[in-house]
């Protein structure tokens, strides 16, 4: 009885500190290696780079490996060392700017995979690389003055990163039932057409078979994203509720939501066939180069 006693004191809530520390080493790693090669890959890719996908794409990668690059080593460092104010105020900002990055640009992806499949004859239009590029300097802009009014009004702060999260999520719910209702609808379509109007529409259908595939790549993105991010979203309610701080409880959960940046990368290429290929690529082309130099 009394060694049962000994081993649960001895799992202090510093052991808990320096295992979710050593969690985060290697996925710090891999989120700046893997977004680093998926970056270096759109870049070298012309016949990639230039889709309004892949330029909110590149904004998610570069948020992830930001996350891996500083906001997790602050995040650690706000773990283990003992003057934590400054360290935790920066993480903090940081890791609520890129999270914010993260959240706003999948729901940007979501509904643009809706305006493709809802308006797919005046897609090319209505969505153009001016106008992504536009989008992804609000949402940065936006995220940075999330961090703001974390150092003017800490109340302010929680009511505005609250606000987005419930706002992305019903916008991305609520692309995700039209993206459900339209293949549903163009399934019945074709399912009603004869074979001489199958024919002659034959290419439309391929189009829209695309889109559809599209679609549930970003469906696999946004399922991901909440799954890392929803054990932080009911600590922070229940903390809301009964003001109980869960201190290694939110540990983890942190940990978690940072993992959804190393998780992201294998996500593009295990998804996307194009840029899994532009990434073997270059992996490749640096390998090569590595070697030689060697």
């Amino acid at each position: 009885m009394d060694q049962h006693s000994n081993n649960e004191h001895n799992f202090t809530p510093e052991t808990g500190t320096i295992i979710n520390c050593v969690l985060n080493a290697p996925l710090m790693l891999i989120s700046i290696l893997g977004n680093a090669l998926v970056l270096a890959a759109i870049i070298r890719t012309p016949s990639i780079r230039s889709t309004p996908q892949m330029i909110m794409l590149c904004s998610l990668a570069v948020s992830d490996f930001l996350v891996g690059l500083i906001a997790q080593p602050f995040y650690v460092a706000q773990q283990l060392t003992d003057d934590r104010d400054l360290v935790y105020h920066v993480w903090r900002q940081l890791g609520s700017s890129l999270c914010v990055v993260t959240l706003l640009t999948i729901t940007a992806i979501t509904v643009d995979r809706f305006l493709a499949l809802h308006y797919h004859m005046r897609y090319s239009t209505l969505v153009t690389q001016s106008r992504v590029k536009y989008v992804l300097i609000v949402i940065w802009l936006i995220s940075f003055l999330v961090s703001v009014f974390d150092v003017w009004n800490e109340s302010i702060y929680q009511f505005t990163v609250g606000s987005i999260i419930s706002i992305s999520l019903v916008i991305s719910t609520f692309s995700y039932i039209r993206i459900y209702r339209i293949v549903r609808r163009h399934q019945l379509h074709i399912d009603a057409q004869q074979q001489a109007v199958q024919s002659f529409n034959a290419g439309n259908n391929l189009n829209i078979a695309r889109l559809k595939r599209s679609a549930m790549n970003t469906f696999v993105f946004y399922i991901t994203l909440i799954i890392c991010y929803f054990p932080m979203y009911v600590l922070l309610t229940l903390h809301g509720l009964s003001f109980l701080l869960w201190q290694r409880e939110s540990e983890f959960a942190t940990t978690l939501v940072l993992s959804n940046s190393c998780i992201n990368p294998f996500l593009y290429c295990w998804r996307l066939c194009e840029l899994r290929t532009a990434v073997v690529k270059t992996a490749r082309k640096m390998l090569c180069k590595e070697t030689e130099e060697n």
